[in-house]
């Protein structure tokens, strides 16, 4: 084969490279760096928006809702002064919390007492909506860690 000819394969293994590369970028962007989101180990884990059984206020089914924040990195994290929303802006607020490495805390909506595995956002009605919603977790200083949707066509 003369340097000519593999001179033009290197070529168009090159532009062909490079088509799939800018096929790809947009949704690894969008995803990964969109404005204001910050880079974090942290991430929104299981959700149970809906308590199982009849919604009935009560503490134990309130307690059945709940969000599970997970620590993927190899250290802990401070989650003191970040927030979990949901699209109606109802706000829990940490406090002072060190999520350990690989570890999670799920926070669920009623009444209790706060652990390193659990707490309570001590709210006597349902945050999450069964049917359409998103949950945003922000640090404290206001960057969207992570978030999860829901019930939205086309998601």
């Amino acid at each position: 084969m003369s340097s000519a000819v593999i001179a033009r394969i290197a070529a168009t293994a090159v532009a062909c490279g490079a088509v799939l590369a800018t096929a790809v970028l947009p949704a690894t962007a969008a995803t990964h760096a969109s404005p204001g989101r910050a880079t974090s180990p942290v991430v929104i884990g299981k959700i149970q928006y809906d308590s199982p059984g009849a919604d009935d206020r009560s503490n134990r089914s309130l307690n059945a809702e709940w969000v599970d924040i997970v620590n993927t990195g190899r250290h802990a994290v401070n989650l003191k002064g970040w927030t979990l929303k949901d699209a109606d802006r109802h706000t829990y607020r940490f406090g002072h919390l060190r999520l350990a490495a690989h570890q999670k805390v799920r926070v669920h909506t009623g009444i209790g007492r706060d652990t390193v595995r659990d707490v309570y956002q001590n709210r006597r009605a349902y945050v999450w909506d069964n049917k359409k919603d998103t949950a945003t977790l922000r640090d404290d200083h206001d960057r969207v860690i992570a978030t999860a949707s829901w019930g939205y066509r086309g998601r």
